[in-house]
């Protein structure tokens, strides 16, 4: 069947070659003819371009004949599989540029970006940081031990295929501690914001008068410094105060030093607490949406006046509020 089609494709070939040289040499085809009429004895024949047309239209139709649709489509490359082999090229960031412009500039989902760069926190990217940008979108996993090619296929929606052919691996045995690397996934929405920082709202509008980390103690005249385990946020007694993320309020109630206070249960290991309110607007158990209304600010428990004393928890740590505020 290979050699029918590769015939019919070279009597195709040489009919467009012959078609186009009579088309623009008319004159010499018809005394070529003519010449070749007298030699062999014959006359009163003409050959002209019409018949050339229909000829080479005939031979078109019965070298085209001999391949099937399904044939064709076996043959071209277009069919193959899509996926490709992973190679990376290099990007060196420059001024007023972000993961956001780069994505877009370089036709790429910011997850891929940030995956493959292994970014934990985009507000920290720099200029002259050199990026590796891939070929396609996708995401790196970790290989871990008890990992099989099939479970990340599965973790991922993605084909054991594919992943085979993006790494040029040559089996389907992979070692824990390696990167791979899961051509059309995506990084999951939890993690993208995250590491955009844009996780949670700003649950009052104000100024951070005191950040977290170590600052000095500000009850006593020394400078003995203590660690702040959230972000104090400037404001006026009853501003309202909203939830940072929408979740189940775990706790309220009152204590010696955080005053009147709420706790909010998020989703991936996240707990948000609201300190030092002059009035608790929720309770225990009731589910709140991002940006309800909790409490009010006030100045209850050890403060120095007026403020929002807002704390983020992660899987029971605490963690900077501010890296993950919009």
């Amino acid at each position: 069947m290979s050699l029918s089609i590769n015939n019919g494709r070279i009597i195709f070939r040489l009919a467009v070659v012959l078609y186009l040289f009579f088309l623009f040499f008319p004159g010499f085809s018809i005394k070529q003819r003519e010449f070749q009429d007298n030699e062999n004895g014959i006359g009163g024949g003409s050959f002209n371009n019409e018949d050339i047309s229909l000829t080479l239209a005939s031979l078109s139709d019965a070298s085209s004949s001999e391949i099937t649709p399904s044939e064709t489509a076996a043959i071209e490359p277009e069919s193959l599989s899509k996926t490709r082999v992973l190679f990376y090229d290099t990007y060196t960031v420059t001024q007023g540029e972000n993961i956001s412009t780069l994505a877009v500039n370089m036709g790429l989902n910011q997850g891929t970006i940030i995956s493959v760069n292994k970014i934990t926190n985009t507000r920290l990217l720099q200029i002259g940081k050199v990026l590796k940008i891939p070929n396609q979108d996708g995401v790196l996993h970790a290989v871990k031990s008890g990992d099989t090619l099939g479970s990340i296929a599965e973790k991922y929606k993605a084909d054991s295929e594919d992943i085979i052919i993006a790494n040029e691996l040559f089996s389907d045995k992979i070692r824990a501690g390696t990167d791979l690397f899961i051509p059309g996934a995506k990084l999951d929405w939890v993690s993208l914001q995250e590491i955009n920082g844009d996780l949670f709202i700003w649950p009052i509008n104000g100024v951070i008068t005191s950040p977290y980390g170590y600052r000095r103690d500000p009850f006593n005249n020394n400078n003995n410094k203590q660690f702040h385990t959230g972000i104090d946020i400037r404001g006026s007694t009853g501003t309202p105060v909203k939830a940072a993320m929408a979740g189940r309020v775990s706790q309220t109630g009152y204590d010696p030093v955080l005053g009147n206070y709420v706790v909010i249960n998020h989703h991936s290991g996240y707990r948000t607490l609201y300190a030092h309110l002059s009035v608790i607007r929720t309770k225990s158990g009731a589910y709140v949406g991002t940006g309800e209304h909790v409490g009010d600010v006030g100045s209850t428990g050890l403060s120095t006046g007026p403020h929002l004393h807002f704390m983020v928890y992660k899987n029971g740590v605490t963690v900077n509020p501010r890296s993950l505020i919009k």
